[in-house]
């Protein structure tokens, strides 16, 4: 190897040493079925919210990755037999791929209004992982550790029917 690749190889190490951690927000299917999400937030000029993300039975998808920006994070979903994980807390949605800035008057502007569950990550949260069950069992939440290999984004489709 030479002294000039060998330089370049330890330079490059050393950066991804010193670089900051990467944060996640993941959401786990852990029900029978095929499901699609959407999520919503605050980012740093007002209320967004996004979707489809489709997840089979039994897997995992980072829907957020970076640092969390905030404590409260919203998740709407809803599997192909008719289940609903839904809450209390109204956001704007299209039934195909979407992304929408603002939360109010969701009709008036094309949109469907659908009400998300809240999501509270705590203050000092790096990476939080959902879990969705059963649409009648309560949502479970957590802090993931740092370690977790996130899985690759799966872009957005239409949502399941």
């Amino acid at each position: 190897m030479s002294f000039i690749r060998l330089a370049v190889l330890s330079a490059c190490a050393a950066l991804a040493a010193l670089s900051p951690a990467h944060a996640n927000f993941r959401i786990c299917n852990k029900s029978p079925n095929r499901m699609s999400i959407a999520l919503a937030y605050i980012d740093g000029s007002g209320w967004v919210s996004e979707g489809w993300w489709n997840l089979k039975t039994g897997a995992c998808d980072t829907i957020l990755r970076g640092q969390l920006a905030a404590e409260f994070y919203y998740v709407y979903a809803m599997d192909e037999h008719g289940g609903e994980w839904k809450g209390k807390t109204p956001m704007c949605t299209l039934t195909h791929q979407f992304r929408i800035t603002g939360r109010d008057n969701c009709y008036s502007r094309g949109y469907d209004r659908t009400e998300f569950i809240e999501v509270d990550t705590g203050q000092n949260a790096k990476d939080w992982t959902v879990d969705l069950t059963d649409p009648n069992a309560p949502l479970v939440a957590e802090p993931t550790p740092s370690t977790v290999n996130p899985s690759a984004r799966t872009p957005p489709t239409n949502p399941v029917k």
